[in-house]
């Protein structure tokens, strides 16, 4: 029977600490104290743990990697949320200017990313795009917090969610988008878009969305609600149900611009023209002004979220700490909403 080799968290018993702080005082941070760094060396020589030469902070002063880690939830993988792509490039620049590479890597929602890649080494920080329902991987962020993994996720920044996050104001954009279909004489608004707690980013958006509603004197109605994932097939299959339900309805507003694009289709489909029936979508991708007709939406700007996103990993991992950071967003009105 092979020994089990020893980890961290068999420092942390023996020197009294933390497992974060291990990680902090074998990285050489500078955040930890010399009387506790020396507590856990020696907790670590007395178990004969090695420390492996690309960890913690040989890892910072020689690798100056970072990764960036998309999730895909769709069986085929056809379809990556673009916006995410939009990212790609403004993120490859701004990790260029603080002096690190940017590790790009797909995973599977399955697999244990967590672990492998703390134990792995492979980068220094992580950042976190498209990963899903956040209720269902929570547990897993909570892992990379008790690992003292540096991490930073795109999503929402509501109180009581884990990890550094970079958002949009995704309650003032789904306000803007409402208000907006509004003044166009628009009342009965539906909504598209993936519902439940484990989607923040959308149900900041439809707080938004309610919250102009009823500034109008008017009641957000669940019938002229439909769940959409950010995909062409799901925004098409949505607006095909109000459809079908015989939803009495003048607008939509889709949480996603691929969804709305989809929802286009389908009021075509059915005879509707756009902007007979107005289509807003969110996010701003380059699809959005190719649509026919062009789409109205939120604009998210990318550039910044991609720097943000570095920023806020690199000071995370330079200095400790780093603060969550919501950025403006616009409305971007065009053809799709405007008879």
């Amino acid at each position: 029977m092979t020994q089990r080799r020893p980890t961290s968290f068999d420092i942390a018993a023996i020197a009294g600490v933390s497992q974060p702080t291990v990680s902090r005082a074998l990285s050489g941070n500078p955040s930890v104290s010399e009387a506790t760094r020396r507590r856990v060396l020696a907790a670590a020589e007395q178990l004969n743990y090695k420390v492996d030469k690309n960890a913690s902070g040989l890892r910072r002063q020689q690798a100056k990697t970072l990764a960036l880690l998309f999730f895909e939830e769709l069986p085929d993988h056809s379809e990556i949320n673009p916006f995410y792509l939009s990212l790609l490039g403004p993120m490859v620049r701004r990790c260029a200017d603080r002096g690190y590479d940017l590790l790009i890597s797909f995973q599977q929602l399955s697999s244990d990313w967590h672990v492998d890649y703390e134990d792995s080494r492979k980068a220094d920080g992580i950042i976190l795009l498209g990963y899903g329902d956040y209720l269902q991987h929570r547990p897993r962020l909570e892992k990379l917090v008790e690992r003292g993994t540096h991490f930073v996720r795109w999503g929402s920044a509501a109180e009581g969610e884990i990890g550094a996050t970079v958002s949009s104001d995704n309650e003032q954009g789904g306000f803007e988008a409402t208000t907006h279909l509004l003044r166009q004489g628009r009342r009965r608004i539906a909504f598209i878009g993936t519902g439940g707690p484990g989607f923040p980013e959308v149900q900041e958006r439809w707080r938004g969305y309610s919250r102009a509603l009823r500034a109008a004197g008017l009641q957000p109605d669940e019938q002229l609600r439909a769940d959409a994932a950010p995909s062409e097939g799901d925004g098409r299959a949505a607006a095909a149900q109000l459809i079908g339900a015989n939803a009495d309805f003048d607008a939509i507003f889709a949480a996603s611009d691929i969804a709305a694009i989809g929802a286009m289709h389908a009021l075509q489909q059915a005879g509707r023209s756009v902007p007979e029936t107005a289509v807003v979508g969110f996010d701003d991708i380059p699809a959005a002004s190719l649509a026919s007709p062009p789409l109205t939406t939120v604009t998210q700007d990318a550039r910044r979220a991609a720097e943000a996103l570095i920023d806020t990993l690199v000071q995370s991992i330079e200095i400790g700490a780093a603060k969550d950071q919501v950025l403006p967003v616009r409305l971007t009105v065009r053809e799709s909403s405007v008879l």
